[in-house]
């Protein structure tokens, strides 16, 4: 017996992908023989299993039925066949691209996954249409005459040079005994607009710039005020004031998880139960036992079901509402996955009150499915998060390129199909796409020092669906492993111009090619470390090839194979790619106009 299952094909299945709460989906299953019955099973997290009898078509030959999805939520199903009084079970197939295989063995049934939201998230097109970079703000430039360092920090210590390799100075306990900094600040970005602008950047994202006690500004002091090291919020507004004129935006870090040990909160808090902010940490032993990020006692959590903090951060003269009255364009929430889903929509609800529509969440895995402490979390329902920083797109990435064989690239490559039929459309074209942040080793040391192969990452990354975002200093080729390494000041006169005028060619691709930003996705497997990513619409097909073999290959349509790709759309990209010589370590962007291949039919 013969049974057959695409989650992305239509004829299979349709609609494609998540859904929206009231949808009604069909399913179909062919089976080249009779057979007993065939049950669709459709199960929602938390509730019980529910079993669709499936009808014989005789027009179409397949067995079908149609649900609506009432309500939101993570959903999950498989089909049960019966032949011969035994039963079968179809399960998802492993990495090969929503196909389905048969199986007697019920123990551990590989299901297809349904994700179903309330509304679509909102998009705004400076965001989706555009080309992110993030800073981390004391590594990336100073802006003041001389360089002269403002507010600076007791206890701490100024590095040298530029040059200089970042170092943690630990106590004998292993905390971090003196911070470090090189200085950069609010002025020395605004004086780098320029140079921005050129490599195609419209949007600047900020690690945290409040006042704090370390470099990296994760232990909030007070979410009111500048780090005077950054400067002043005259310096912001300036900063904003440039970036608008140049028609790019701004997305700022929002810590309201935990603050610092020394913030103004904590230290009233520990000096005070009458305090108004006792209540905002969960003593276990007062004062000096505390529940804290991770075990980290210089970074105690903040209670966030506490309703006064709560309106501290969303009211409507908290902080959310003070940076954002200053036109700043949207915000990244650090650690998302510890903030519960109230207080999540509260955040929402108070930037939409002050018209912005940009809420990114930090969630390091497949956001449609994420528990936390065993619960679900609804990241996808709308009424959210817009989206999240996309990891898994930087580890598939980085799998595709290290790929041993290619049963490894399919497996990457199929890692990505299950963002794209996971993640509502919306969600996932606002899912900020990276290969390295201040979190990670850098991708050019991930990638061996070889900056052909660090050029391939970045165009995966700007074909992928999502947006990209550039870690500061990538595109100048700087190294560095784990933090602190990674966090190395930008090394200007010493960039690697080959990737600059890459990152700007492949911004200018983006820029003119809408298929790059809210396209369908397939993909083409050529042969071990010769791939291509397709993006493509009613209007145009972007293909983009690259070869990360020794060799220079002359392309040949007949050994290509595709994926996701309609048997239409198939063809073109053959035809595309069909003759064309990749070179060694080379990179290959094509476009076909549907409308011409239409006409020559």
């Amino acid at each position: 017996m013969k049974a057959t299952f695409n989650s992305w094909d239509g004829k299979y299945r349709q609609p494609f992908g998540a859904i929206q709460a009231g949808t009604s989906v069909k399913w179909s299953v062919a089976i080249d023989e009779e057979v007993q019955e065939v049950t669709l099973w459709l199960t929602k997290i938390n509730e019980d299993d529910m079993a669709y009898p499936m009808t014989y078509n005789s027009e179409t030959k397949m067995y079908e039925t149609s649900i609506r999805i009432g309500t939101s939520g993570l959903y999950y199903y498989y089909f049960n066949i019966k032949q011969n009084n035994q039963y079968y079970f179809l399960q998802r197939a492993r990495d090969q691209f929503g196909e389905a295989e048969l199986t007697q063995d019920s123990t551990d049934v590989r299901t297809f996954q349904l994700t179903c939201y309330d509304r679509q998230v909102p998009q705004e097109p400076w965001y989706t249409q555009g080309v992110v970079y993030q800073i981390f703000p004391d590594r990336f430039n100073n802006g003041n005459p001389h360089g002269e360092i403002t507010g600076r920090k007791k206890n701490s210590f100024l590095y040298a040079t530029p040059e200089d390799t970042p170092y943690y100075i630990k106590d004998e306990h292993g905390a971090i005994a003196r911070w470090d900094f090189f200085g950069g600040n609010l002025k020395g970005i605004t004086q780098k607009v320029p140079y921005l602008k050129k490599l195609g950047v419209t949007v600047i994202y900020l690690n945290p710039i409040f006042m704090s006690s370390s470099n990296h500004r994760y232990d909030t002091q007070d979410f009111m005020k500048i780090d005077p090291m950054l400067g002043t919020e005259q310096d912001l507004q300036e900063l904003i004031q440039t970036l608008h004129d140049n028609k790019m935006h701004l997305i700022l870090d929002g810590v309201f998880n935990h603050v610092g040990a020394d913030s103004k909160y904590f230290l009233k808090a520990t000096q005070d139960k009458n305090s108004d902010y006792f209540s905002w940490f969960n003593f276990i032993h007062y004062p000096d036992k505390y529940q804290s990020w991770w075990g980290v006692t210089t970074l105690p959590e903040v209670n966030k079901h506490n309703k006064q903090y709560v309106n501290y951060i969303t009211g409507p003269k908290g902080v959310l509402a003070k940076w954002t009255k200053m036109q700043v364009d949207g915000w990244r929430l650090d650690v998302a996955d510890e903030l519960p889903m109230e207080f999540l929509r509260a955040i929402r609800d108070r930037l939409q009150k002050e018209n912005c529509q940009l809420v990114i969440g930090e969630v390091w895995e497949d956001a449609s499915h994420k528990f936390v402490n065993s619960e679900f979390r609804p990241y996808m329902a709308g009424d959210n998060l817009t989206g999240v920083m996309n990891y898994p797109m930087r580890n598939l990435i980085i799998n595709l390129l290290q790929a041993k064989d290619e049963a490894g690239e399919i497996s990457a490559m199929n890692d990505l199909e299950k963002l794209v039929e996971n993640y509502p459309k919306a969600f996932l074209e606002n899912c900020l796409n990276n290969i390295g942040t201040h979190d990670t080793e850098r991708i050019k040391t991930v990638l061996g020092g070889d900056e052909e192969l660090v050029a391939m990452a970045f165009g995966l990354m700007f074909a992928a669906p999502g947006v990209p975002c550039i870690y500061y200093g990538d595109e100048a080729g700087l190294i560095g492993g784990k933090d602190p390494d990674n966090r190395r000041c930008f090394p200007w006169g010493k960039e690697s111009h080959f990737l600059e005028e890459t990152v700007s060619m492949l911004a200018s691709a983006r820029k003119a090619n809408p298929a790059l930003v809210s396209g369908k996705v397939g993909f083409v497997k050529i042969r071990l470390g010769i791939n291509a990513l397709v993006r493509y619409n009613d209007r145009e097909i972007v293909v983009y090839c690259y070869n990360r073999t020794n060799e220079d290959v002359d392309l040949d349509a007949s050994e290509m194979r595709t994926y996701c790709l309609p048997e239409m759309i198939a063809d073109l990209v053959r035809d595309l790619l069909d003759q064309e010589v990749i070179a060694k370590k080379d990179f290959l962007l094509k476009k076909a106009d549907m409308m011409e291949k239409e006409e020559r039919k």
